[in-house]
């Protein structure tokens, strides 16, 4: 019960402490006169994934790879099966024509060599470093495209004015404070659960600790399409899910690389192999025919999940 808590409470702290830390480090960056260009690509990017990205860290660096790794896989199910589905159950969504030349190509190289560098049943330095690679690679060519472009992100709805440069510093260490305390503190209490239960943290990684810090994902998803913006929900998963390969599989490969277990590849990379792909057509085939992704393939996104989080709950 005290582990539950603990979860519970390191989720809260994770999502808080990203917000707080995105707040102050662009109230900062504003007043010592930053673009909001640079703001936008560095820390407010940063922000949205933090939750994953410090607890699959901390999770490495305590030697605990699998649930890092499983915390990755887990989050990109979630992301399509849950966010997805429920925000295509609430009110159909019309995919960008931009998706399906750009972010969804991008999607599916990132998934697909993801299961190449995992089929060795082994995550290393090398592994790291490609992924690195490509994260460097998709970094410059999107600076390259918003510099050319004029693209800027909106940062008006935030008013910095009233922060002057100390206050920002102190929004900015409280929410690295407690993003580092909220991470270490769930891969604590979540190690702590799987051996009570005797299971492998892999499964933890993929069910518990996947579900909390995708919960941001989830919200921003359903309120984007309340709001009948359809681009920003579809793209909020797309990126999410680039984002959590790309940024944070290095970790446990630098920090504790090693060989993972079989069934992260056969069972679960393979789900998320098939609803990328799943979601890859069904954007394609509502661009070419002006169709909606639809309620019908919403069900289809949850009814996936759902089996796949079954077969987990059943193996605790």
């Amino acid at each position: 019960m005290l582990d539950t808590v603990i979860i519970v409470l390191g989720f809260v702290g994770l999502i808080w402490g990203a917000d707080k830390f995105v707040f102050g480090a662009s109230a900062l960056a504003r007043n010592v006169g930053v673009s909001p260009l640079m703001i936008g690509l560095t820390i407010v990017a940063f922000g949205t994934s933090a939750p994953e990205i410090f607890s699959s860290a901390v999770a490495a660096w305590e030697d605990k790879p699998e649930l890092a790794i499983g915390n990755a896989l887990g989050s990109n199910l979630f992301n399509i099966g849950v966010a997805l589905g429920v925000a295509a159950i609430i009110n159909p969504l019309k995919p960008p024509d931009s998706l399906i030349n750009k972010e969804i190509p991008a999607l599916l190289l990132v998934t697909f060599v993801t299961g190449v560098l995992l089929f060795d049943l082994y995550l290393g330095i090398f592994d790291a470093v490609v992924l690195i690679g490509i994260t460097t690679f998709f970094g410059y060519r999107l600076f390259r495209k918003r510099v050319r472009t004029g693209a800027i992100p909106d940062l008006e709805a935030t008013d910095f004015s009233a922060v002057n440069s100390l206050q920002a510093i102190s929004y900015l260490i409280l929410g690295l404070a407690l993003l580092v305390l909220s991470a270490e503190a769930l891969v604590q209490a979540a190690v702590s659960i799987a051996e009570s239960l005797g299971v492998s943290t892999a499964i933890i990684g993929l069910t518990i600790v996947a579900l909390g810090t995708s919960l941001p994902e989830l919200a921003a998803s359903v309120t984007c399409v309340l709001k009948g913006h359809h681009d920003l929900a579809i793209g909020n998963i797309v990126g999410s899910n680039i984002l959590n390969l790309l940024v944070v599989l290095p970790f446990p490969g630098l920090l504790s690389a090693g060989p993972i277990e079989a069934a992260l590849l056969h069972r679960d990379y393979l789900v998320v192999l098939v609803l990328t792909v799943l979601l890859a057509y069904i954007c394609y085939q509502g661009i070419r025919k002006h169709k909606m992704i639809g309620r019908t393939s919403g069900f289809i996104f949850l009814l996936i999940y759902c089996g796949w989080f079954t077969v987990m709950i059943l193996q605790i």
